[in-house]
């Protein structure tokens, strides 16, 4: 099982060899691929190093799965070069998101999609994925009408760059901008570019990504996209409108019973999900499960994941995991 790792010295790619290593991922090699100013270095996996490859090269090793985490425009020009090789491409850009010929994956929710046909398989974006490993087990139970949420976002969405402003804003040092305004003990309700309808883009991702991966193009979803000063992970308040009348503790009780998600919900311990918490590790977290007392069939909720891991790297690894468990690859 050889694995290319493309985009192996940023953000999500170093997060992802970190998943692959700590999840044991059964590979017999490792290919780490970068631009070309990294070629040549090494990076270490497992306690071995291992030198950094080109594109090309990596394409000519003919590797069985390539996890892409190298932007929209690396992944729209190489995806279907390592896919003429035989490799499966996971791809956790935007590229091939809303393709209809590609699958959009959240393992949780809908991986029995997934066929040996599939050549290029799309990793939703980290808003989209925390929320439908929520929403698919109380839609099958309760089915959902229409969702609201409102996102409280990490910096670490926006990359190294972001990172970097909130720590220099923070030390009173003036250095490069990943936002047009500063970040520290600010919000910013604004995460990718404004579209024509007056939404940006990353509220767009929600609403078209969260119909294409529950099946389902009668769910009404309206999002509203918010960067805040912190890095543990994205932070989610949900109102879900339901066809069907629900049980708060059944609620509960599916969503404790349900793969990939922690119920931390203890109110009177002041017990809830929070981004310092959800750092580092692979689940959704959920609290704060009440009824919306302005409407007899809606629920209210409050979602927190790591985005680098379950919103990145982790979904795309689970991914390629599933595809080995079937003999998919």
């Amino acid at each position: 099982m050889r694995v290319a790792v493309v985009g192996a010295t940023g953000l999500v790619g170093t997060v992802m060899l970190k998943v692959l290593e700590e999840r044991n991922f059964p590979l017999t090699e490792l290919i780490p691929v970068a631009s070309e100013k990294s070629v040549g270095k090494e990076i270490t996996f497992k306690g071995k190093k291992f030198p950094i490859v080109s594109m090309d090269t990596a394409i000519g090793m003919k590797p069985d799965i390539a996890l892409f985490s190298a932007g929209g425009d690396t992944s729209l020009e190489h995806a279907p070069r390592f896919k003429e090789a035989g490799t499966t491409v996971i791809d956790n850009s935007s590229a091939w998101r809303m393709d209809p010929a590609v699958k959009l994956i959240v393992p949780e929710v809908n991986a029995h999609e997934l066929s040996i046909d599939n050549k290029i398989i799309a990793n939703p974006n980290c808003s989209t994925i925390q929320m439908v490993v929520v929403l698919k087990p109380l839609h099958d139970k309760y089915k959902i009408k229409r969702v609201v949420v409102s996102t409280y976002q990490s910096v670490t969405g926006t990359g190294v760059k972001a990172v970097e402003q909130l720590m220099n804003e923070r030390k009173g040092i003036d250095g490069p901008k990943a936002y047009p305004y500063e970040i520290d003990l600010n919000v910013l309700p604004h995460i990718d570019v404004f579209t024509d309808n007056g939404y940006t883009k990353e509220e767009m991702k929600m609403v078209n990504e969260t119909n294409k991966i529950m099946s389902d193009n009668n769910i009404k979803v309206t999002a509203t996209t918010v960067r805040i000063p912190v890095m543990g992970g994205h932070s989610e308040s949900v109102n879900i409108e339901f066809e069907n009348d629900f049980d708060i503790a059944e609620v509960r009780s599916i969503l404790e019973k349900s793969p990939g998600i922690i119920v931390v919900d203890d109110v009177a311990n002041l017990k809830y999900p929070m981004p310092k918490d959800a750092h580092n590790k692979d689940e959704v977290f959920v609290g704060r499960i009440r009824r919306d007392e302005s409407h007899p069939k809606a629920l209210n909720l409050w979602i927190v994941a790591d985005n680098l891991r379950k919103g990145a790297a982790t979904n795309a690894v689970q991914i390629a995991e599933y595809l080995i468990q079937k003999e998919l690859v």
